[in-house]
């Protein structure tokens, strides 16, 4: 958002395409290679599309009230952040 100036829904947006552009590229090259369950993969996709909708319905909801977006969406990442380094530092 710093570096192009975008609002905070575009660059969510930006992001979730070049998320996955590149793991779509990656679940290619896996399942080419005969490394997919797929039925475990076919209960992530229908969670990825329905956290996708939930997603998309709440992040229109919060960007109507004013910098509500940009609190949960860095809420979120803190708090995904902490519990990477909690499990890091447990496991060393």
């Amino acid at each position: 958002m710093l570096a192009t100036g975008m609002p905070i829904m575009n660059a969510v947006s930006s992001s979730l395409v070049a998320v996955t552009a590149f793991g779509v590229t990656t679940a290619l090259s896996y399942a080419w290679s005969g490394l997919v369950s797929w039925g475990l993969a076919g209960l992530f996709i229908a969670g990825g599309i329905a956290g996708g909708l939930l997603g998309t319905r709440s992040a229109r909801h919060l960007s109507e009230r004013r910098g509500a977006l940009n609190i949960v969406f860095a809420t979120v990442i803190i708090v995904v952040a902490i519990y990477m380094l909690l499990r890091n530092i447990n496991v060393s």
